[in-house]
């Protein structure tokens, strides 16, 4: 496929994404219908199919954007900070908490997950290869630059359970952002000390 056909192509499946995140916040993504989606998006209702395949595969299009983006400002929030590691925890969850809660797409994504068989809460909070393992890899590689060389396997456990954590708290906050952010950075900062390898 030529360069000018694969932009082509990817406008058109922005273009999709676009009215679906539009149809979603305005109306809950278990009422979005492939049919409006394609006339906001100024397509056929098989056009939408033939990119996407179903319903299910439309959800996680639209879901890994919103992942990309997040990700992509978790990355460089935590590189402004350097090895600052409870700065750069503080700022990075912070930035994310207050990102979800005022972004109107996981405010429906939230609303229609407490109903209907095909939410799309999941594709973003329990699709490792969406939300965990990219977050991961941002969390990892950030440490992996700026902080002391550490066992593999413990640094890995301490940026997934701080991901888990976040990501938890996204869904069911039990405190304002500013206090979960700064006990969520205190814990990342032991658990990637508890991983460091000791220097002989």
């Amino acid at each position: 496929m030529s360069d000018l056909r694969q932009t082509g192509r990817q406008r058109l499946r922005d273009g999709i994404v676009d009215a679906a995140r539009e149809q979603t916040v305005a109306i809950g993504w278990d009422s979005v219908r492939m049919g409006a989606v394609a006339r906001l998006a100024g397509v056929s209702r098989q056009t939408v199919y033939n990119e996407f395949g179903s319903k299910a595969g439309l959800a996680e299009a639209l879901a890994q954007r919103e992942v990309d983006r997040f990700v992509t400002a978790v990355r460089d929030t935590l590189r402004a900070h350097g090895g600052d590691v409870r700065g750069a925890a503080y700022a990075a969850i912070a930035h994310t908490l207050t990102e979800a809660a005022g972004n109107p797409l996981i405010k429906a994504i939230l609303t229609s997950a407490r109903g209907g068989s095909d939410a799309l809460l999941p594709y973003l909070t329990t699709r490792s290869e969406l939300v965990l393992t990219e977050a991961t890899g941002a969390l990892l590689a950030w440490a992996g630059e700026h902080l002391p060389p550490a066992d593999p396997v413990r640094a890995a456990f301490a940026a997934d359970a701080v991901v888990r954590l976040v990501v938890s708290h996204i869904v069911l906050p039990v405190a304002p952002i500013e206090q979960t952010a700064q006990l969520l950075a205190e814990l990342a900062g032991q658990l990637f000390a508890s991983a460091t390898v000791p220097t002989t």
